[in-house]
């Protein structure tokens, strides 16, 4: 994976590249101007410019880079001694495929072209790598250290997290994957067993005699340990010994314990601050904190660029598994749904695995449930198929109920008792068991079929065959700051169920992780993606991986697949304005229940539009009479008024009914009367009402007139008539709810179809669906008619509305106890338009806001803080 040609140059290049990256573009150009034609030099630094640009704009991935660097990394070369064998380590064996190998290559690369010269006599760089939970982040910075090397950095330091566990963890690799391939160039401070420890040589006396090679040093990020480091550094930095160092700090893990913290964070800038050429890369997939944090301090704010890893071929995250919302310019549609592996823990059984207050810790004893029995049960079955398919790796189950050490120990006892159950069952050939075993197995290859990812359909009568010797070999491990027995990979295969807490939610990596059962609370975005083990990588087993939650898990695991899009989504639009993170801080959509992140820094109301959007409504409290009763009066209001206003009625025959030129007075009052579900993140109508009169207030003005379109159909009997009016008298439409919602919250998913969107405008629906979502935004933007109007949807549900026949699996009838108005918003306009929505980012003193224009919206904002 050496440096690409770009153009014609001859075999001196190699050489003049790899001086440029050690010694500067400048000093390299008076060098050869000895021994080489100015032409030859122009030729030489035009070729290494141009690589050097093409590695900043090359894709993936996206970089919000500060302004003013110049190019001066032009990619790897050749010869490169720490990078090349790192590379030839992944292709040979580790058998990484040449596009794989690839996608890593410009990604490491782009990073360290983003960060400073180090040639340079002093520079600070301060960045943050976004990566996804479990997909690889290790990886990216092990191949930009071997980059940063290879141009020059001669010392790295490695923030592991809080946990001995992941620093040995992260040490192992690189001892594997880095220093065993080059054994002359490093040189290291800790070790697999031991953390930074006292030297017995000065720093500076140490670092001379690695002369050019490279320190690496691996360490928790504990106050004592990084307390002995500082200090061993201290005096060779107050003496001038780190002139000439170049330092790479990598703060893995970094939104955890190095932001806004009493001890670790002051720590990690005094550690910053030892050095003059210094470069500090966040790592994380979880950014909440760190682009809240303060720009105007001193701090840890990714000032220099923030950098979004593209998501790996193969991975599994949030969004794959739950599914997430449509955002701005996309249509809701199945392709935002997850796959089918959740399985749902019943609230009411909670409380039997894990304690539900602190008091009854002491004495907790779990209950095997009947999903916690299933969960296991499953994984062994998935275990044995995947030997069936010739797969003997690792494989683990997480069990974490709890963040107590106490709980988990209680969870030992009953988990041995269960495996030795199955033991005896399997031995005796025990027929209720072998069947209910039988029944799980094929109703969970029904609901994700192995074809769906090019996997070999196992039947259960061949998995049977391994199945002993899965459940005979599983070891129950508790792992935990105080257990003994802790998971270990390195030797044989391991087939394990893992109970434990904050030890295995945080950056440790379960190989083989196969099934989990959640039932841990928690209450900030950073903790739930982290403690989200099951993201990752499953060759081979795409189609078996399951999880065990509860609904609420669930739904919150959704909604943050939703804010992970939409933070990829501002860091590739401010890349493409090239909006540097200085200037602008990234949005983060709010939670009615969950916080972003315990630490909010400087966090502040941010600012989304309504314009060219269309919202809709998605859930209902089908189970409230009085709810159902008030919105369907909201809307018999907004039609009786608007007709007796002197709306215009076009009936289209089918039941839908049209009202033209609604004044916008009875618009406002119905989006203050009619009532929305507290979990709809986009459709709130106080937010709403405040953006349809700034858009009324602005010059020209808008959405003074509206189009409300009753969505009705054909009335097939009395009991399915809804009256909204004497003129206006329509048939119910159909729309069940999903298999896994209900009571206090039915979930439709879907209430309006694409070419909805532009019913007003007499579209023929076919040339609507040929369209995209921007194509049909636009439609409405270029009508002269149609530009400054607004368009009101309002669908008459049928309470007893059924699943199609396509959906008999994943959906039920609705049961509501009233028919069920849905509402859908159309507005025109684009995203630039601004009002206050569920959103925060970073405050920058240079961000100009202004009052007058959005005080409604942030009048609204505050009210429901009032509220709250």
């Amino acid at each position: 994976m050496g440096c690409s040609t770009v153009g014609f140059v001859d075999d001196f290049f190699d050489i003049f590249a790899a001086q440029a990256q050690r010694n500067g573009l400048e000093q390299t150009v008076l060098k050869f101007q000895k021994r080489f034609d100015q032409d030859e030099i122009d030729t030489y630094v035009q070729e290494y410019q141009k690589r050097a640009e093409s590695v900043r704009v090359g894709y993936p991935p996206k970089i919000l880079a500060a302004p003013g660097m110049k190019p001066w990394y032009p990619g790897p070369l050749a010869d490169d001694p720490y990078w090349m064998p790192y590379a030839e380590f992944l292709k040979q064996q580790k058998r990484w495929p040449k596009d794989r190998l690839k996608v890593l290559d410009e990604a490491s690369s782009k990073v360290i072209a983003f960060t400073n010269d180090p040639s340079h006599a002093t520079f600070l760089t301060k960045g943050l790598v976004v990566g996804y939970v479990q997909s690889g982040k290790t990886t990216n910075y092990t191949a930009v250290i071997a980059k940063a090397a290879d141009v020059g950095y001669r010392l790295i330091i490695v923030l592991s997290g809080i946990h001995n566990g992941l620093r040995r963890q992260t040490q192992e690799r690189l001892a594997e994957q880095l220093l065993a391939r080059k054994d002359d160039g490093w040189f290291t401070l800790t070790s697999v067993d031991s953390d930074f420890e006292e030297q017995n040589t000065k720093a500076a006396a140490y670092l001379h005699q690695s002369g050019t090679g490279v320190t690496l040093c691996v360490v928790k990020k504990n106050h004592l340990r990084l307390e002995r480091l500082i200090e061993w550094l201290r005096p060779a930095g107050q003496a001038g010994s780190f002139v000439d160092l170049p330092v790479l700090i990598i703060d893995d893990e970094a939104d955890q314990a190095s932001v806004d913290t009493a001890t670790i964070n002051p720590q990690i800038r005094q550690l910053i601050n030892l050095f003059d050429k210094r470069t500090y890369l966040g790592y994380t997939a979880t950014p909440f904190a760190n682009v809240l944090i303060d720009p105007s301090a001193e701090d840890l704010y990714p000032e220099t660029f923030i950098l979004s890893l593209p998501q790996p071929d193969g991975y599994f995250g949030a969004e794959k598994i739950f599914g997430r919302e449509a955002v701005e310019g996309e249509a809701t549609g199945s392709d935002l749904d997850g796959h089918d592996m959740v399985r749902i823990v019943p609230d009411n059984t909670v409380n039997l695995l894990r304690p539900s207050r602190r008091a009854d810790t002491p004495d907790f004893a779990p209950t095997m449930t009947k999903d916690l029995t299933a969960a296991v049960r499953y994984f062994w079955m998935a275990t044995a198929a995947r030997r069936c398919r010739g797969d003997y790796e690792h494989s683990t189950m997480l069990v974490h109920p709890s963040m107590q050490t106490v709980v988990h120990e209680a969870y030992r006892a009953p988990l041995l008792q269960m495996q030795q159950n199955m033991v005896d069952a399997l031995d005796d050939c025990d027929e209720e068991v072998l069947e209910q075993l039988r029944r799980q197995w094929e109703e969970e290859s029904r609901k994700v079929p192995a074809a769906q990812f090019g996997n070999r359909f196992i039947p259960f009568d061949d998995l049977l065959e391994h199945l002993p010797d899965v459940v005979a070999q599983t070891d129950v491990v508790l792992d935990n700051h105080r257990s003994r027995d802790r998971l270990d990979y390195t030797g044989d295969p391991v087939v394990a169920i893992a109970v434990g807490g904050n030890t295995l939610s945080r950056g440790l990596t379960l190989e083989g992780l196969v099934v989990s059962f959640f039932v841990r609370s928690a209450r900030t975005y950073d903790t739930l993606l982290q403690m989200g083990r099951w993201f990752g990588f499953r060759p081979g087993y795409e189609d078996l991986p399951r999880i065990w939650m509860t609904k609420q898990l669930k739904e919150y695991f959704r909604h943050l697949a939703t804010v992970e899009h939409e933070i990829r989504l501002d860091i590739r639009r401010y890349e493409e304005e090239n909006i540097p993170p200085s200037e602008v801080g990234v949005r983060i959509r709010t939670h009615p229940v969950l916080n972003v992140t315990a630490k909010m820094g400087r966090a502040r109301t941010a600012y989304a539009s309504y314009g060219g959007r269309r919202v809709q409504t998605r859930y209902f409290r089908e189970s409230d009479l009085d709810w159902l009763v008030d919105n369907l009066e909201a809307a018999r209001t907004l039609v009786g008024d608007a007709l007796r206003d002197g709306a215009s009625l076009q009936d289209r025959g089918t039941g839908e009914v049209l009202l033209r030129n609604v004044d916008v007075r009875h618009v406002l009052r119905f989006v203050d009367n009619y009532q929305v579900h507290e979990d709809s993140p986009d459709l709130e109508p106080r937010l709403i009402h405040a953006y349809i009169e700034k858009e009324n207030r602005r010059s020209p003005q808008s959405l003074l007139s509206w189009t409300v379109a009753v969505m009705g159909g054909p009335v097939p009997d009395a009991r399915h008539l809804v009256k909204f009016d004497e003129q206006v008298q329509v048939g119910t439409v159909h729309r069940s709810k999903l298999k896994d919602s209900g009571g206090e919250k039915a979930d439709i998913k879907t209430l309006m179809t694409k070419e909805h969107r532009v019913i007003d405008m007499d579209v023929p629906a076919a040339e609507a669906r040929r369209k995209s979502e921007e194509g049909l935004v636009a439609l409405r933007n270029d009508h002269p008619d149609f530009q400054d109007q607004g368009l009101l949807l309002l669908y008459p549900i049928a309470k007893d509305s059924p699943p199609d026949e396509a959906n008999q699996e994943t959906r039920r009838p609705l049961e509501a106890v009233e028919h069920v108005i849905g509402a859908a918003f159309i507005f025109p306009g684009n995203s630039k338009d601004k009002v206050a929505n569920r959103y925060v980012q970073v405050g920058i003193d240079h961000q100009a806001i202004d009052p007058a224009e959005y005080a409604d919206a942030a009048s609204a904002l505050n009210d429901e803080a009032d509220d709250a």
